[in-house]
């Protein structure tokens, strides 16, 4: 299972609020039902699932803002790809915190 950190940013909208786009966004993700978790932050949205499965949602993503009349879309991703050992990002978090309970007097 992958995860990715994925950013849309609509170029040429009207104003400086995408909230709108993201809302559109988030409809998709929740298309895709069982496929893929995802988990809205203030900067991006972070998605896992099978890799496969994760190009198809960030193509999808990646067509909202030009399905509301945008012209131009800049679409960031990064992959956390863990082969070694299954990961989510549950697990990353659940693995930082029993570290930070260690560290603490």
């Amino acid at each position: 299972m992958a995860i990715v950190d994925i950013t849309i940013i609509p170029i040429g909208t009207n104003g400086p609020s995408v909230s709108n786009y993201v809302v559109e966004i988030h409809k998709v993700l929740e298309s895709f039902g069982e496929k893929v978790n995802f988990q809205l932050t203030p900067m991006s949205t972070i998605i896992e699932g099978e890799l496969p499965v994760l190009f198809e949602v960030i193509q999808a993503l990646h067509e909202v803002p030009f399905a509301k009349g945008v012209q131009r879309v800049a679409t960031n991703i990064r992959i956390d790809d863990r082969r070694d050992k299954e990961q989510t990002m549950s697990g990353k978090l659940n693995s930082v915190e029993e570290k930070l309970k260690k560290t603490e007097i």
